[in-house]
């Protein structure tokens, strides 16, 4: 066995014989204001880093230091990563460690045996309860002020862009990787209505995340096909669907749109990014 797997094996190991050899550490408060933050997830990785002072937050993780994936590498970059391992977390010394729902459980199960503050985000599935997350994260980091100027800036950009409706009916389908598409339920749902798209997967009974056929996509009368793709990412067989001639072909009738896969892998000011780019190429669209 090599790489990280191995040393998250060995790891989990050594913290588990530490943990009962001591019988565990007593579950510690979270400090008003953390000053060692660690972060385990891309998504909760950048709603640190919009929120704290970058002297606080002691790691995040690999992930977010991808430029490709990440809309905070630049920040995140000159902050040491981790990979979401046992002893690696525990030798930043960290106040509080910041979980997503998909965090490996065996993970949190032992930082939280550990005594350490461990705090676990869901996923947003609309933008009301990512404007909560944002609120809960800041009260979390003891910076209230910033999470409210956050949301300001999220809603008056919503705001803008409801002052200026366009004219139409435009059904849109979204296809990513291995011929997922999102339908009702979604975050990515709604970004599309606020673009003033109507969701083709919502009419067609897909709920949340499911696999949608090429011959679906060709005969589903849509007239905005959107790629949710990864600018410059390696050559992978998920991500040969979007390359797919039939694609090229429903192009002479079917706008095309590419969107960056990081404008709404993650609940945040990002995806704000995602509507307005939509929203353009609509209205480009409703001007040719």
């Amino acid at each position: 066995m090599k790489g990280w797997a191995a040393r998250a094996m060995a790891g989990g190991a050594l913290a588990l014989g530490l943990l009962l050899g001591f019988g565990g550490l007593p579950a510690a408060e979270t400090p008003a204001k953390p000053s060692r933050i660690v972060s385990l997830n891309m998504c909760t990785d950048e709603l640190v880093l919009r929120l704290a002072e970058r002297e606080r937050i002691a790691s995040v993780t690999w992930l977010s230091q991808d430029p490709r994936n990440a809309n905070m590498a630049e920040m995140a970059q000159t902050i040491p990563a981790n990979h979401g391992l046992v002893e690696e977390v525990l030798s930043y010394k960290p106040d509080l460690i910041i979980a997503g729902a998909y965090t490996t459980r065996s993970t949190v199960a032992l930082l939280k045996k550990a005594g350490v503050p461990v705090r676990e985000f869901g996923v947003p599935r609309n933008l009301a309860e990512m404007r909560a997350q944002i609120t809960e994260m800041a009260v979390l980091l003891g910076e209230a002020e910033r999470g409210a100027a956050l949301i300001a800036a999220i809603d008056r950009r919503l705001e803008a862009l409801a002052a200026n409706p366009i004219a139409g009916h435009t059904r849109a389908l979204v296809l990513r990787p291995n011929g997922f598409t999102v339908g009702r339920g979604s975050l990515v749902d709604e970004i599309l209505t606020r673009a003033g798209l109507t969701n083709l997967a919502a009419e067609l009974g897909i709920d949340n995340y499911g696999q949608i056929a090429l011959e679906t996509v060709a005969l589903g009368r849509a007239d905005m096909l959107i790629l949710n793709t990864t600018p410059g990412g390696p050559p992978s067989l998920a991500h040969e669907i979007l390359h797919h001639p039939l694609l090229t072909k429903l192009g002479e009738r079917v706008r095309l749109v590419a969107l960056p896969s990081k404008l709404w892998t993650c609940a945040g000011p990002a995806v704000l990014d995602a509507i307005e780019l939509l929203a353009a190429s609509r209205k480009q669209g409703s001007r040719s």
